[in-house]
């Protein structure tokens, strides 16, 4: 027995040692793997599908932006100080102290002087009498928003026009069409389990050419079929191509082999709350920490329902760490979009037992105010090391819980509760939702809680986090916790179910893949156009497009 235990605990060693050292990414042997990688000749239907709106090409699709900055760097002046000015008004917003100070004198000094080469000679009206007035008194943001959005509306003309007839928007067709190739098992190395679920487990990948880590959920097929798990799958995998968040985990790829369904997602190697509550030297989280996830998770929480959407299974547990100590929302499989303007029931509870806020147990009607119930049993806990309704490792039935939560107040006892944050915590616990902060659309980071976040650069991932998880440890549990070799027998799968398995595999999430591409250096090595070319002139031989340039459509962040 004691030679079995030796074996696990040396493929548990192999698997992990494996995992780290992939994390260590050797960019001479990443090199030599992209040596014969080379961009595609676009094909017509390509560039007929594409959606060209400049919205869509310049500003929500990496590339384009990419390739569109580059053609405006190439052009004349006023093209090349339209595409500066926005990039150095982002600097100047986010800068502190002197900085700001400093980049608040260069905008001045560059784009708001007629004597400048770089003056914004484009603007004309009122957008031209706010930059040429522009001084150190009246340096403000709604006057340099106005400026933005004029040369937003100068860039949208002309220049994009010639953008779309220029070799730089060929060379996007062919990103655009490498983006479009099929993703199976063989785009990827894999590594040992993370995790395991209902339907399936996860475990680490690396794409082979990008050298990028990500996590892999693999839903199995017949459990899927068996539980009727379908219509909850692919609901929170069209929900996680709509996000594009810090602070929620990304899909990157879907994909399926002959017996599992495949999201590919960001890789948190951090380990999750949980496990950091309890399992990471004293139980609990200190102040510092739990104020920066909170305001995180808080954020995270806000751009699920400004698209609609209830999460329903808030908890530390799915909240997982990043390699820099920053913290999404994970597990999304029983989120759900809400019906415009009204309210949901559901007869089975959704959700947690000890994090369900009363309206569930009690299957009333329901929109976003469950959420916020279920942060603020969370942050009791990160506290707390324990639920407002239940101790730690209590044996206690759901029924007596649920009886807690619907009766009971909530006792402060913990001696690390401050005024702030039990105020907080009392806030979200209130037991009619009409009552509950966050419930009436009012913005809970307004609380004294976050006084110390600065949520602007928080948003942009500018803001330290007060831990990072050291590269040489695995935040996971050992992979013989995981193994389950058990089988659904039985199974048979018809036309209907080959159906829903192509319709879910959708391949690469395009604002992600390409952020990867760019990240990786695969953009830089496959831009040269001596590799590349495939005779750039050719863009013109495409039907004329039709540019809408003034319409807008950020629904889906899969734009092919």
């Amino acid at each position: 027995m004691s030679e079995l235990y030796d074996l696990v605990g040396l493929d548990n060693l192999v698997a992990n040692t494996a995992y780290l050292r992939a994390q260590q990414v050797d960019y001479d042997e990443l090199r030599k793997r992209r040596v014969s990688l080379t961009l595609p000749k676009p094909k017509n239907s390509s560039g007929l599908l594409l959606d060209r709106k400049y919205e869509s090409v310049c500003e929500q699709q990496p590339i384009g932006r990419k390739l569109f900055q580059e053609f405006l760097l190439a052009s004349n002046p006023q093209y090349v100080a339209a595409a500066e000015f926005p990039e150095e008004l982002s600097h100047w917003r986010f800068a502190e102290d002197e900085a700001r100070e400093k980049a608040k004198r260069s905008i001045l000094a560059k784009f708001c002087q007629p004597e400048s080469k770089s003056f914004l000679s484009y603007l004309t009206g009122e957008a031209a009498e706010i930059c040429k007035n522009l001084s150190n008194k009246n340096f403000d943001e709604e006057a340099l928003e106005q400026i933005k959005e004029a040369t937003r509306d100068f860039l949208r003309g002309k220049p994009f026009l010639e953008f779309m007839k220029s070799p730089f928007f060929y060379r996007f067709l062919q990103w655009k069409e490498y983006e479009k190739q099929k993703i199976t098992n063989k785009y990827f190395y894999e590594f040992r389990t993370l995790g395991k679920g209902g339907f399936g487990e996860v475990c680490a990948v690396q794409v082979k050419y990008t050298g990028q880590m990500y996590a892999c959920k693999k839903l199995d097929k017949s459990r899927l079929k068996k539980k009727g798990g379908e219509r909850f799958a692919l609901l929170e995998k069209q929900i996680l191509e709509k996000v594009n968040s810090l602070f929620i985990v990304n899909l990157a790829y879907s994909y399926n082999d002959k017996t599992h369904l495949c999201l590919v997602m960001d890789l948190m190697n951090g380990g999750d709350l949980k496990f950091h509550i309890y399992e990471l030297g004293e139980r609990g989280i200190r102040m510092e920490r739990l104020i920066y996830y909170t305001a995180q998770i808080t954020t995270g929480i806000l751009h699920l329902h400004s698209m609609d959407v209830v999460y329903r299974d808030m908890k530390p547990e799915n909240v997982l760490l990043d390699a820099k100590g920053q913290c999404r929302l994970s597990d999304l499989g029983l989120a759900v979009e809400l019906p415009k303007g009204r309210t949901i029931c559901q007869k089975v509870s959704a959700g947690t037992t000890g994090y369900m806020a009363p309206e569930i147990l009690k299957q009333e009607n329901y929109r976003i105010s469950v959420d916020w119930w279920a942060l603020g049993c969370s942050i009791y806990e990160m506290v707390a090391a324990r639920l407002p309704f239940k101790d730690f490792r209590e044996k206690v039935h759901n029924e007596e819980v649920t009886r807690r939560t619907l009766e009971d107040e909530c006792k402060f006892e913990h001696k690390n509760f401050d005024d702030p944050t039990k105020d907080l915590i009392s806030r979200f616990l209130r037991k009619k939702q009409l009552h509950r902060l966050g419930s009436r659309g009012e913005d809970p980071r307004s609380h004294r809680f976050f006084q110390s976040i600065n949520f602007h650069r928080l948003e942009a991932g500018l803001v330290e986090p007060p831990w990072v998880p050291k590269s040489n440890v695995v935040y996971a549990r050992n992979t013989d916790e995981f193994r389950d070799n058990s089988e659904v027998e039985n199974i048979k799968f018809d036309a209907k179910d080959e159906k829903f398995f192509n319709e879910f595999s959708t391949g690469a999430v395009s604002v992600r893949w390409q952020k990867e591409m760019i990240d990786s250096g695969v953009f830089d090595e496959l831009n040269d156009p001596k590799l590349n070319g495939h005779g750039c002139e050719s863009v013109h031989n495409y039907p004329e497009p039709k540019v809408t340039p003034c319409a807008t459509d950020s629904s889906n962040s899969k734009l092919n």
